[in-house]
């Protein structure tokens, strides 16, 4: 019963400060479940974050009900689940009234433009450790301990989508199955 409590509480803390989306979700997501609580290691969280952005869906509601059904099974998925999405529906629907009605005025819209920087740090906070855990595969930040082979692949996905526009589902095939052959092909060596 405690698990299902601390999944519930966890991924509501997710909802509730998660201001501007899966990706301003994925510090927060990873406090709880890598650092807080161990539910996951971070190279787990790494996957976890890929498996979520390849799925349907918003990535916090895909690691909500992810780690849920990892800790606690079916209901550990649906709990934490919707401990992830009450605070949204509770928040939308009151934002909605106080913006058809006061949506007019000034104050309201600086309110909702100084959330942005803070949100871009948000998102520059999560990619910054993913590529870290990707860099050095989670152990010390040191030369000899550089991933080259991620290296190497984040700088092509990241030239593929941002120089040439490339479409992210195919970027993202394309790494899992180079990583894949490049990784065979060092072992094989």
């Amino acid at each position: 019963m405690m698990i299902y409590l601390k999944l519930f509480w966890s991924f509501l803390q997710v909802g509730m400060f998660s201001i501007g989306g899966g990706y301003a979700a994925m510090p927060l997501i990873q406090s709880q479940v890598a650092e807080r609580h161990g539910w996951l290691t971070m190279n787990e969280f790494t996957d976890l974050i890929t498996i979520a952005e390849m799925t349907p869906g918003p990535i916090a509601v895909n690691s909500a009900t992810f780690v849920g059904i990892r800790i606690a099974g079916f209901p550990g998925a649906v709990i934490a689940t919707f401990g992830c999405i009450l605070p949204s529906c509770l928040i939308v629907s009151l934002l909605a009234f106080i913006y058809y009605r006061y949506k007019k005025l000034s104050a309201l819209q600086s309110v909702l433009a100084s959330l942005r920087p803070a949100v871009v740090a948000l998102i520059a906070s999560a990619g910054l450790s993913i590529l870290q855990t990707v860099a050095f595969g989670g152990e010390e930040m040191a030369l000899e301990n550089i991933n080259w082979i991620g290296l190497f692949l984040f700088a092509s996905a990241f030239l593929l989508l941002r120089r040439w526009k490339w479409n992210p589902i195919l970027v993202m095939s394309l790494c899992g199955a180079a990583g894949l052959l490049i990784n065979l092909a060092v072992m094989a060596f």
